[in-house]
C-alpha cells in the first residue's frame, strides 16, 4: 500500500528505510530516537551521524541500517512547537518528511517507515503533526511510487477530531446492527428517496470532481454478469472521466496492483479494495454497490468497516486518508491494497 498507518514499534519494521525523529546535531536521544539507537547499535550509528551531521532544522541526512532490519536511517529534524511560529514550524515539518522522501528515492529505497516527527517532547499537537505528515506524504507520492509507513506506538499518540469521530459514532449508533439481525444493508428512506426516479448510475454524490453519467450506466454494466470485474471497473473510470493514474493514486493503491485489476484474467480483488476505488471514483452509495455486487460482495450493517465506509459514502467525502484513519482509530482494516 503506498501509504498506510501501523501501530507498530519502527525498529522492527522491514522496509528498506525508517526515520529517526533526530535533533539537528544527530546525537542519540530519548523516546523514538533512543530507540533506534539501541537497535541499530548505538556506537556505530552514533560514528556515522557524526560523520554525516549536524543538518538544520528541516533536513535529513541517512546513514545505514546496522543491525536494524532496514537497510537505511534517515535522520530527519523536525521543529520545536511554538503557537507563536506556527507557519514556519509547519513549513519546517514539512520540508523534514519531505526532505527524507527525497533522500529515501535518491538511495533506491522502495519502501520507508516514519514516526510522527515532532510529536513527542518536541510538543507538536499530534493532530496538526499527523495533518502535516499526510499531506507532506501523498504530495510526494503523487509523482513517485514508494510504499510509506506512518508507525504509531498506540492510539493515544494518534488523535483525530473530535466532532468527526462524533458524528461517525453517531452514524455507527444509527446503522450499525447486530450479525444475527441483519441481511443485506437496505437503502436509507433518504436516499430510498432520492433514488426512486434516477436511473441506476445516473447520479453520483454531489461534488465538484463528479462529472454526471449516462442515464443507462448501469444497465450497460450489468448486461453480462459474467464478464470480468476489470471490465466494469474500466468502464466506471471511462464514464467518470479519470485517468488510470488518478485512480490508483486516489484509491491508494500499489500500481502493480492496479495493473493486476485492470489487465483482469480472473482476477478479483478484495473488499477493501473494491471500495478505495469506489471512493477514488466518487462513487454514490447505490453505485458503489452495484460495484460491490459485480465481484460478489455487499455492505452490510453487521460489518463495522462497511458502515463507517458508508457514512463516508453518503455523506460525500472522498478523502481516503481521512476515511483511513478513522477505519484505524476504530480497529478495522484500512482501504487500498
Amino acid at each position: 500500500m503506498p501509504f498506510t498507518i501501523v501501530r507498530q514499534d519502527i525498529t522492527k519494521m522491514e522496509v528498506d528505510a525508517i526515520v529517526n525523529a533526530a535533533n539537528t546535531r544527530l546525537q542519540m536521544g530519548g523516546g523514538v530516537c533512543g530507540a533506534i539507537f539501541r537497535a541499530a547499535g548505538a556506537e556505530q550509528l552514533q560514528a556515522a551521524c557524526d560523520r554525516a551531521g549536524p543538518i538544520q532544522t528541516g533536513g535529513a541526512a541517512i546513514t545505514p541500517g546496522f543491525r536494524l532490519p532496514a537497510r537505511y536511517v534517515i535522520h530527519a529534524a523536525g521543529p520545536v512547537y511554538s503557537r507563536w511560529n506556527k507557519r514556519q514550524c509547519r513549513a519546517q515539518l514539512r520540508s523534514a518528511y519531505l526532505e527524507s522522501l527525497k533522500l529515501a528515492e535518491k538511495n533506491g529505497c522502495g519502501s520507508i517507515a516514519f514516526p510522527l516527527i515532532s510529536s513527542g517532547i518536541y510538543g507538536y499537537p499530534k493532530d496538526e503533526a499527523l495533518e502535516v505528515a499526510r499531506q507532506s506524504i501523498v504530495e510526494f507520492l503523487q509523482d513517485h511510487d514508494m510504499d510509506v509507513w506512518l508507525t504509531v506506538f498506540d492510539k493515544s499518540s494518534f488523535l483525530i477530531g473530535r466532532a468527526l469521530l462524533g458524528r461517525v459514532d453517531s452514524y455507527i449508533d444509527q446503522h450499525y446492527v447486530d450479525a444475527s439481525r441483519t441481511g443485506r444493508r437496505s437503502l436509507l428512506r433518504v436516499e430510498e428517496e432520492a433514488m426512486e426516479e434516477a436511473r441506476p448510475y445516473c447520479a453520483s454524490m454531489p461534488g465538484p470532481a463528479a462529472p454526471s453519467m449516462p442515464a443507462r450506466g448501469l444497465d450497460d454494466l450489468m448486461k453480462n454478469l459474467d464478464a470480468p470485474f476489470s471490465e466494469a471497473l474500466l468502464a466506471l473510470i471511462d464514464r467518470k472521466g479519470r485517468t488510470d493514474v488518478e485512480v490508483y493514486k486516489r484509491a491508494n493503491l500499489d500500481r502493480k496492483l492496479f495493473s493486476k485489476i485492470r489487465t483482469g484474467k480472473g482476477y478479483t480483488p478484495k473488499k477493501p479494495t473494491i471500495l478505495a476505488l469506489a471512493v477514488a471514483l466518487e462513487l454514490s452509495l447505490k453505485e458503489t454497490d452495484a460495484l460491490l455486487e459485480r465481484a460478489g460482495y455487499a455492505l452490510s450493517h453487521a460489518s463495522k468497516f462497511d458502515v463507517i465506509v458508508e457514512y463516508f459514502i453518503v455523506n460525500g467525502q472522498y478523502d481516503i486518508f481521512t476515511i483511513n484513519e478513522v477505519l484505524f482509530a476504530y480497529d478495522q482494516p484500512l482501504l487500498g491494497s
